[in-house]
């Protein structure tokens, strides 16, 4: 694969995977809670979900993005 010097760095941060990690975590409860019938665990799923999209930028701004001095 070559190297683009125009490479953002997508997806290569610690924001960036922790925010998947948890996104896929509440999705996982998430469905698990519909499949099971369960309300306390889709709810608890749906606000983990919704957390996600939260985690990334925050850990950006605290220096875990891509450009971020504690990567």
């Amino acid at each position: 694969m070559a190297h683009d010097s125009n490479d953002l760095g997508h997806g290569h941060s610690t924001a960036a995977w922790s925010a998947v990690i948890v996104a896929i975590l509440g999705v996982t409860l998430l469905t698990l809670g519909v499949c099971l019938p369960e309300s306390s665990i889709t709810i608890v799923g749906t606000i983990v979900t919704f957390i996600s999209f939260f985690v990334g930028p925050v850990l950006a701004k605290l220096g875990y993005g891509v450009a971020g001095k504690k990567q």
